[in-house]
């Protein structure tokens, strides 16, 4: 954490007095997120036009802006409705991109991610007890729910795998993670079979997706997703000096307990509340950060903002992808990024050869 770390630090503006190849190293993060948020833009207007039929752009524009009346067939209300689905799809996707970064670099492992660690899952299993124990069905309800079971599922994993010998190494963290997921899974089961009346809605909504967006929903779920995400950028600096070790962050002057309590925290938000508006959506957590650490390079301060882009702009890859090779019908998003990300899990413990237990 030396040159790349201080020209991240830098604003363009100052980049002035820093030597060429830092300016230029600047420079090309700076054009590398532009060309993602160009991307992203053109994602959202796929997600607009594509549905059961598509629409074409001065459609769109017409509607949106009510520069007079649609076109001669047009499902305006279909399109209307895609708009919040498109919202809700870069919300969470940005929030389960950032959530992967934080947990990666708070636990020092390359194979943490809210779906693998069994938080996502924990979110879900809290939500269903929730629905069919104590009768919460509001979304707020359903958001705190989540948020509540997501930490206690973050403590659990981390407790399991600290237990015994050593620390809490990649492998460790990841079993207990899939442990707790099957166990939560399979409750999960056990509450909803005798629960016909709710058993429908929680199977459709345990597979992951952004078809049920609503704008109540995601004004709903905004402020925790805000919270959560100004506590990972604030966290930054301090994960970059976890990522050095507890006892040299901490000669640096890191409070390492409370810089990691606070990463965690803003992991636990995105996830907990991302899952309570869609579902537990694996693997975004997981592909994400690892692919912008090729652009970005290891520094949170930059890798954070580009993993909020790409994790968006994968979500709603998928669920525009979703639509199109099913259609009339469609595939939802978390059948999607599972198919995306079960490689290249498989790949990056093939990779780094992990054999400790």
């Amino acid at each position: 954490m030396t040159a790349t770390a201080t020209a991240a630090t830098a604003a363009p503006a100052a980049t002035a007095g820093l030597p060429p190849a830092l300016r230029r190293g600047q420079r090309h993060r700076l054009a590398w997120l532009g060309a993602g948020l160009v991307v992203l833009a053109l994602l959202c207007a796929a997600s607009v036009a594509i549905g059961s039929r598509t629409v074409g752009l001065p459609a769109i524009l017409e509607i949106l802006g009510s520069l007079g009346e649609p076109s001669e067939g047009l499902d305006q209300a279909a399109v209307v409705k895609r708009i919040p689905r498109t919202v809700l799809a870069l919300a969470v996707g940005a929030a389960l991109g950032v959530a992967g970064a934080v947990m990666q670099g708070v636990t020092r492992n390359p194979l943490a991610d809210p779906g693998i660690l069994g938080i996502n899952m924990g979110a879900s299993l809290a939500v269903v007890v929730g629905m069919a124990w104590f009768g919460m069905f509001a979304a707020h309800q359903m958001i705190w729910m989540a948020i509540l079971g997501a930490a206690v599922t973050a403590v659990l994993v981390y407790a399991i795998a600290s237990a015994g010998r050593g620390q809490a190494s990649p492998l460790k963290l990841a079993l207990a993670g899939a442990a707790l997921t099957a166990v939560a899974t399979s409750f999960i089961t056990a509450v909803a079979l005798p629960r016909g009346d709710i058993s429908a809605n929680i199977r459709s909504w345990q597979i992951g997706g952004v078809g049920g967006a609503a704008w109540e929903s995601i004004a709903l779920v905004a402020p925790f997703l805000g919270v959560g995400l100004l506590l990972a950028l604030v966290s930054a600096r301090s994960l970059n000096s976890l990522a050095l070790g507890d006892d040299l962050a901490a000669g640096l002057g890191e409070r390492v307990m409370l810089a990691r309590g606070l990463a965690a925290l803003s992991s636990v938000l995105l996830a907990g509340a991302a899952t309570a508006v869609a579902g537990p959506i694996g693997f975004v957590g997981l592909v994400v950060p690892h692919a912008c650490r090729l652009l970005a390079g290891p520094d949170h301060r930059w890798l954070l903002p580009y993993s909020a882009v790409a994790g968006a702009g994968l979500l709603l890859a998928s669920d525009v992808l979703g639509r199109i090779v099913a259609r009339p019908d469609e595939i939802d998003v978390g059948i999607l990024t599972a198919l995306i990300g079960a490689p290249f899990f498989i790949h990056i413990v093939r990779q780094r050869k992990v054999r400790e237990l």
